[in-house]
């Protein structure tokens, strides 16, 4: 079978907890690798630059806009965000599954590029869940929050370009069903189409009686 990783596209609404799934997937396996995205936006408490993000300054960024540094980049609520080339294809390389986390506009403009990504969007249960995660973690004012609300709303039209959709209601359970579907994404045809040939080939020499 491929040895070689798979692409995993991981989106959804702004305070749904795709940060918290992520993290679990990271601890509870080994087989995961996170791309670091490189953002404008400021550091929240408790985040590192290199492992949080990569923390830059407008300037920074539009300079490795030009430079062509980035799978894809996209400006979110006065803030650029983008996704380094250079790591997750050594990761992917090296057979790890590679995680990004990025939005709606980002993750279509990777799926032109790597169509054999596996796109899933992670939602709330209810549309007033989500609100009441955005205001109880205190990091954002009221005009940040009802922003990120109306972002939400748009982006709600566009879950159907989306392969999965999954609600992030008990944790637990949210973390195995995106771990399940990351692994069967590993047997599709499409990530096989090497092997199949390999073995289709070796197979032959019954047909010759060999």
């Amino acid at each position: 079978m491929n040895k070689k990783g798979i692409l995993i596209i991981l989106s959804g609404f702004s305070g749904v907890g795709k940060g918290t799934v992520v993290r679990r997937l990271l601890s509870d396996y080994d087989n995961y690798a996170l791309s670091i995205s490189a953002t404008t936006r400021k550091p929240r408490e408790g985040e590192e630059d290199g492992v949080s993000y990569f923390f830059k300054s407008k300037e920074e960024f539009e300079q490795m806009i030009k430079e062509d540094s980035f799978i894809e980049h996209a400006r979110y609520v006065e803030n650029y965000y983008g996704t380094p080339k250079a790591y997750v294809q050594e990761q992917l390389d090296a057979g790890k599954d590679v995680i990004l986390e990025i939005e709606i506009q980002g993750a279509l403009k990777v799926k032109e590029k790597y169509p054999d990504a596996l796109m899933l969007f992670l939602v709330p249960p209810d549309a007033q869940t989500l609100k009441e995660r955005l205001v109880g973690r205190g990091t954002e004012t009221a005009d940040v929050i009802h922003d990120r609300l109306e972002r939400a709303a748009q982006e709600a039209q566009e879950m159907g370009s989306y392969e999965y959709i999954i609600v992030n209601d008990d944790l637990d359970t949210c973390v195995k069903q995106v771990h399940e579907l990351i692994q069967s994404a590993h047997c599709k045809k499409s990530h096989n189409t090497a092997f199949i040939k390999e073995l289709q080939q070796d197979m032959n020499c019954f047909l010759k009686g060999e």
